[in-house]
């Protein structure tokens, strides 16, 4: 990029502000030297930079750099030996300290990701003994402090004593000898305390005089009284500098041997600094990242010249190096076409310098190789040519640059000469330009270059929009619709008689009129085309939320479904518990029952009905219960073994009452239960029938289940053993020996019991909905 586009385009404006918002002479330094880049890697690299920046200041707004100078003279200097000065070490000291601020201000971030900036703040070396060796001899003023050395506290002490007594004795002259004196003050000259005495009274006083008035009149005299103690104070004050002299050499020397760390540290810093500046840049203008490319693509969004008021410049849709890669902005000289010109430029230049651009999110640019501008009044009077001269001496050397690489940007082409000769020229310049693929922007007023863009491929017109009530531009650019002519409706509104418009229009040929009558025409479709588009795009922003809505009110039932389904089931299971207790008490007054000498027939008939209703009554549910694999179809047979999944209990089929009804065997209980609360397990175990002799005592009748939860070890076996033989007795199936989890001690015992008993023909540990592990079910032979 050469210095003349620069220039023209106003970038050195954006520099200056640029500086403004850096924070220390590093980051201003390194803000003077910006220059946009032409490479594409590069760009990318500062705009990540730029764009980390903006995530902290805006989530933390003020960035710590305070206490960062620029040290690398004073490091250099004593680098090669020199001794460095009181405010040059504190200098020194307060760049290290801000280095560790700003280390600790970004460690303390959790997000966003900071990569980049967390890689450089990783590099800047706390060197923490350094700047507590600077800062124990020099205070926040520059001084070195007598704490620097017991020498130096020592000879302080000394010259304040001397001061002290040479003080004394003058001021026992100013009391006593008062009327020898101009005034009566204790002064110095030439390092040394002095008393200001008249001239005539130089004899009496007697010592050394120093200096004397402009007239004369007062000399000022050292009597020799105090000129020992004068000279014992000025020979500790030579001593006090010699000192200080000496703690700077030694700072300056211990600043040498860490150079590398504190230049490595001040470069890192001038960088994050710059990085910043860029940021707070953004901030200020509403800029947004631009996604850059180096196809020549441009396309902005509300875009606004970086130097224009914000409330006051009018944002701009450009679009560039797609469809097109030439614009051309025809229409009078109204204003707005210019800016829009130098804002594309500028824009472009910013980005390839890593700063971001004042438009909307998900705007784009391009890394152009060159950036050529013909703009302004370019009049030359010391080589004497004329604007047009200028013009095309500019153009000419514009034209031996040109590539597919590079962005021209022509203001009013082809102005300066005849209109006619002008117009042909600019289009020939245009025709150049376009056949080489630059990527350009030109503005004219010639009609002729009103049909330009429809002829040639690639090419598109637009132009500034301009207010006929009003009688003002609105500065909105319109791609795709050329500028035409408002002389007529201008003077109509002012006041023009209509015989003279009329009259002015007949001198227009009819090309002109068509094309203007074209123009008008492509300007109204273009209005009408946009509010389509706005009421299309509210239309879709309330489809979208409807979408939206539904899709939460779709997520809500979702939710609601699921928890309806844990309310029926914490239901059901409720329902299920309480039949079981309702079964077990029931089953407990049928033993009692059966205990008693006697047994009704008609009591009999109310305990099975009271069992029949103790089946829990269920809410018929809309939603399918959970899966379960059973055979419905399967017809059912007398001895299948089935899961009466109401009761979730065991039992087998006793016969078959109706076509979805069976009579279970359930333990000692003959229930009914509908095939749908049947579960299939296995056919009836074929058997061979034997005669067989059974005896039953009074208390054969015992439950399903043994729990030995608690027990001792020997009374468990002794319970087990008698249950297992009151099991048999009973005619049992199977039973469930409940032994709990615990150390397995009681599970292995039972395990071995079964193994041993003639009569148990296999063990098995529960299923999940039978206790799991803490149970283990026997069935006999």
């Amino acid at each position: 990029m050469n210095d003349r586009i620069l220039h023209v385009l106003e970038f050195y404006k954006i520099i200056e502000q640029l500086e403004n918002h850096a924070a220390s002479s590093l980051g201003k330094d390194q803000a003077r030297q910006l220059k946009p880049s032409t490479d594409l890697s590069e760009v990318l690299q500062l705009q990540a930079e730029t764009d980390e920046a903006v995530q902290v200041v805006r989530l933390k707004g003020n960035i710590p750099f305070g206490g960062i100078v620029d040290i690398r003279p004073s490091i250099k200097r004593a680098l090669i030996g020199g001794s460095l000065n009181a405010q040059e070490c504190l200098d020194i000291a307060g760049t290290i300290y801000g280095g560790k601020q700003f280390k600790r201000f970004i460690d303390t971030m959790e997000e966003p990701e900071l990569q980049l900036i967390r890689g450089l703040t990783e590099q800047i070396t706390s060197l923490n003994e350094l700047e507590t060796e600077i800062k124990s001899c020099i205070d926040d003023h520059g001084h070195v402090m007598d704490a620097a050395s017991e020498k130096l506290r020592s000879l302080r002490s000394k010259i304040r004593t001397n001061e002290s007594r040479v003080r004394d004795r003058l001021d026992n002259y100013t009391k006593s000898k008062s009327k020898m004196l101009s005034d009566a003050i204790v002064t110095i000259r030439n390092d040394r305390y002095v008393l200001p005495v008249k001239q005539e009274y130089r004899g009496a006083i007697g010592g050394i005089v120093h200096d004397q008035s402009a007239s004369g009149q007062t000399l000022f005299m050292e009597p020799q009284a105090v000129v020992e103690l004068n000279n014992q104070l000025q020979e500790a004050k030579v001593q006090e500098k010699a000192e200080v002299e000496r703690i700077l050499r030694e700072l300056s020397t211990r600043i040498a041997a860490d150079h590398d760390f504190l230049a490595h540290n001040v470069d890192v810093l001038a960088k994050l600094d710059f990085m910043f500046a860029r940021a707070n840049l953004a901030q200020a203008m509403r800029a947004a990242k631009p996604a850059m490319n180096d196809q020549g693509i441009i396309e902005m969004k509300q875009a606004r010249h970086p130097l224009l008021p914000t409330d006051e410049v009018v944002a701009n849709d450009i679009v560039l190096g797609k469809d097109f890669h030439a614009i051309v902005i025809t229409g009078p000289n109204t204003g707005g076409k210019t800016v829009t010109l130098k804002m594309v430029g500028l824009c472009t230049l910013m980005a390839q310098s890593g700063l971001q651009i004042p438009a909307l999110d998900g705007c784009e640019l391009a890394v152009f190789q060159d950036v050529f501008a013909d703009i302004g009044d370019e009049q030359s009077i010391e080589q004497s040519l004329s604007t047009f001269s200028s013009h095309m001496t500019n153009i000419v050397d514009i034209l031996h640059q040109v590539d597919d690489k590079t962005l021209v940007l022509f203001d009013e082409l082809g102005a300066g000469t005849d209109p006619q000769e002008g117009a042909a020229l600019a289009m020939a310049i245009l025709d150049n330009v376009v056949n080489r693929h630059a990527r350009i922007i030109a503005t004219t007023h010639y009609p002729e270059l009103k049909a330009y863009g429809y002829n040639r491929e690639g090419v598109t017109n637009a132009s500034v929009e301009f207010n006929i009530q009003t009688l003002k531009p609105t500065y909105r650019l319109l791609i795709g619709v050329p500028g035409r002519s408002n002389a007529f409706e201008i003077s109509r509104r002012l006041g023009l008689d209509e015989q003279v418009i009329e009259t002015a229009k007949s001198h227009i040929g009819t090309d002109s009129t068509s094309v203007e009558n074209m123009i008008a025409s492509l300007e109204k479709a273009r209005r009408e085309a946009e509010q389509d588009y706005e009421k299309a795009e509210q239309i879709l922003q309330q489809a979208a939320q409807l979408k939206q809505d539904l899709d939460n009110q779709w997520h809500e039932f979702d939710q609601k479904k699921e928890s309806l389904y844990q309310k029926a089931e914490e239901k059901a299971e409720k329902a299920v518990q309480k039949a079981r207790e309702e079964a077990e008490e029931i089953v407990s007054t049928i033993k009692d029952m059966k205990h008693q000498a006697s047994l009704k027939e008609h009591e009999w008939i109310e305990a099975k009905k009271l069992f029949d209703e103790a089946q829990p009554q269920l809410a018929n549910k809309k939603t399918k219960p959970k899966k379960v694999i059973r055979e419905s179809d399967r017809e059912l047979e007398p001895g299948d073994e089935v899961l009466v999944l109401t009761l979730n209990q065991q039992g087998s089929v006793v016969e078959k009452i109706s076509k979805h009804e069976y009579q279970i065997q359930v333990g000692i209980m003959k229930i009914k239960a509908k095939r749908r609360d049947l579960q299939f397990i296995k056919p009836k175990e074929p058997t061979v029938e034997r005669p067989m002799a059974t005896v039953k005592g009074s208390n054969y009748h015992v439950k399903t289940e043994l729990d030995l939860r608690g027990e001792r070890y020997e009374d468990a076996l002794h319970q087990l053993e008698k249950y297992i033989d009151d099991a048999l007795l009973a005619g049992y199936p199977r039973v469930s020996i409940i032994h709990g989890k615990g150390t397995g001690a009681l599970r292995k015992a039972v395990q071995d019991f079964a193994k041993r008993h003639s009569h148990i023909s296999n063990q098995r540990a529960g299923d999940m909905n039978e206790g799991g592990s803490g149970v283990t079910i026997l069935e006999f032979k």
